[in-house]
C-alpha cells in the first residue's frame, strides 16, 4: 500500500494535537492537584488526606482518585471491542470516534461545576470523561495502518506525538497564565482552574473536527445482528485473538505491552499526585515539571523513531524499557526534593513519547492484512487497559495499605522487567525465524 496524502497524514496527527490537552490538564496536572485540594482535609502537615466517599470510609483521598480511573479504564476495556465491532462491520468507524469526542469534551467541561461539595458529580464526570478520551483513541490508532505504508508508520505515529505534545504544552501554558492573574484569591485561583477544564473540552471539541473531516471513510466488513452486539463484539475479540496467537512475535510483543504499558501509563496518571503528596511539592513547580517532559518527550519522540530505522523497534523498545526501570529504582530511593524531580522528569520525557509511539506504530507493522482494522486495535486497547486497571488499582492497594505512595514504586519496577523480559523473548523469535526485526 502507499501512505495517503499530506493533508490526511496531518489530519490524522491533528487528533492527538487535539486530545493531547486532555492527557496533560486533565490526567496530568491540573485536574489531579484540584481533586486533592478540593478533596484534602486543609492540613499541610499530614501527606495523606483521608476522606469518606459513598462505601469507602477513611480512605486515602489519591487512592479514590485510583480507584475512579481503575473503574473508568475497566468500563473502556468492556466496551471497546463492542464499538470497534460494530464500528468494522458496518464502516463507521467516523460516528463513533465523533460520538465519543462529544462525550470526553463536555465531561471536561462539566469540571466546571466539580467543587468539595459536588464530589460524586467530579467522579462520574472523571468515569465519563476517561471512557470517552481513551476510547476515542482506539478508533483513532485504527486509522494509521489505513493511511500509512509500514515503512512510514513509526514516522507518522512519532509525528502524532509531536503535535500532541506541542499543543498541549501550548493550552497548559494557557491556563497557567489565568492561575497566576488570578492572584493570592482562592475562589479566583479555583475559577481559574476550572475555566481551564473547559478550555481542554473546548479544544478538543473543536481540532477534533480537522481529523474527523479529512479521515477516509471506511469500508464495511460486512453485516452485523443488532440483537447480538455485545456478542458479536466479544466473537470479533475472539477472533482477533486467534490470529495472533497464530503469529508469536505479535502475541509476545502484546504480552510485553501489557507488562511495560502498565508502568508507563501508571506513572503518567500519577506523577503529579507523588510530587504533591510524597515530596510536598507546590503546583507551580508541579506544572513546571510537566511542562518540562512535554516538551523533552517531542525531541524523545522524534529519536526514538529515527533511532529505530537504524536498530529496529525491538532493540529501541528494550533500551528505553531498561530506562524506564533505572528511573523507577532512582525514584524509590534516592527522589527526596524538587531539584531532583526536574532531573527524573527529563529522564522520563525522552523515553515517554518514544516508548508510546513506537509501541503503536510496531503494533500496526505486526498486523496481517485486514479491513478489520479497529477490531485489531481494539484488542491493542483492551490489553492496554486491563494493563491500566491493573496497574492504578495496585498503586492505590499498596498506598491505601501502607499509607506511602513510595511503597506504589516497587510494583511499577515489577511491571517493567516482566515486560522487557517478555519483549526479549519476542526479539529471540524475530532473530531465529530470520524475520524482519524492524517488524
Amino acid at each position: 500500500m502507499q501512505t495517503a496524502s499530506k493533508k490526511v497524514v496531518n489530519g490524522w496527527a491533528m487528533y492527538d494535537w487535539a486530545n493531547s490537552v486532555y492527557n496533560l490538564v486533565i490526567t496530568t496536572t491540573f485536574f489531579p492537584l484540584y481533586y486533592l485540594g478540593v478533596t484534602g482535609d486543609g492540613n499541610d502537615k499530614t501527606k495523606t488526606d483521608y476522606i469518606d466517599f459513598l462505601w469507602f470510609k477513611n480512605i486515602p483521598n489519591s487512592s479514590l482518585y485510583d480507584y475512579t480511573l481503575a473503574f473508568g479504564f475497566l468500563i473502556v476495556a468492556i466496551m471497546s471491542p463492542v464499538l470497534s465491532s460494530i464500528a468494522d462491520y458496518k464502516g463507521n468507524k467516523k460516528s463513533f470516534m465523533r460520538l465519543l469526542v462529544i462525550l470526553g469534551s463536555i465531561s471536561c467541561m462539566g469540571f466546571y461545576f466539580f467543587k468539595g461539595d459536588t464530589l460524586l458529580l467530579g467522579t462520574i464526570l472523571l468515569i465519563t470523561a476517561t471512557v470517552g478520551y481513551w476510547s476515542s483513541l482506539v478508533f483513532y490508532n485504527s486509522y494509521l495502518p489505513e493511511i500509512a505504508a509500514p515503512k512510514d508508520r513509526d514516522r507518522i505515529s512519532a509525528k502524532g506525538f509531536m503535535y500532541g505534545y506541542i499543543g498541549s504544552v501550548l493550552l497548559q501554558l494557557i491556563g497557567f497564565v489565568l492561575v497566576t492573574l488570578a492572584g493570592d484569591d482562592e475562589a479566583a485561583q479555583s475559577n481559574a482552574v476550572r475555566m481551564t477544564f473547559v478550555l481542554v473540552g473546548l479544544w478538543w471539541l473543536g481540532f477534533a473536527q480537522i481529523t474527523l473531516r479529512r479521515m477516509p471513510k471506511s469500508q464495511p466488513a460486512g453485516t452485523v445482528n443488532n440483537k447480538n452486539i455485545f456478542s458479536n463484539g466479544f466473537h470479533e475479540l475472539s477472533l482477533v485473538l486467534k490470529q495472533i496467537k497464530a503469529r508469536p512475535v505479535m502475541w509476545l510483543f502484546l504480552c510485553a505491552f501489557f507488562f511495560y504499558n502498565m508502568g508507563v501509563q501508571t506513572v503518567m496518571l500519577i506523577a503529579t499526585n507523588f510530587g504533591s503528596e510524597e515530596l510536598q511539592l507546590d503546583t507551580t513547580t508541579l506544572i513546571i515539571t510537566v511542562v518540562i517532559i512535554q516538551l523533552v518527550a517531542i525531541l524523545g519522540a522524534f529519536l526514538m523513531s529515527r533511532l529505530s530505522d537504524k536498530y529496529g523497534n525491538f532493540r529501541v523498545l528494550m533500551f528505553t524499557i531498561s530506562i524506564w526501570v533505572l528511573i523507577c529504582l532512582f525514584a524509590f530511593f534516592f527522589l527526596y526534593n524538587k531539584w531532583q524531580f526536574f532531573g527524573i522528569a527529563t529522564a522520563v520525557g525522552l523515553v515517554m513519547g518514544g516508548i508510546q509511539s513506537l509501541s503503536r506504530s510496531t503494533y500496526s507493522k505486526l498486523m496481517p492484512p485486514t479491513k478489520d482494522t479497529a477490531s485489531f486495535f481494539s484488542f491493542y486497547d483492551v490489553t492496554e487497559k486491563i494493563a491500566i486497571v491493573v496497574g492504578m488499582f495496585s498503586f492505590g492497594f499498596i498506598t491505601h495499605l501502607t499509607g506511602n505512595m513510595r511503597n506504589s514504586i516497587l510494583a511499577l519496577i515489577g511491571f517493567f522487567i516482566l515486560g522487557l523480559i517478555i519483549l526479549a523473548f519476542a526479539y529471540k523469535r524475530t532473530r531465529s525465524n530470520s524475520l524482519i526485526e524492524e517488524q
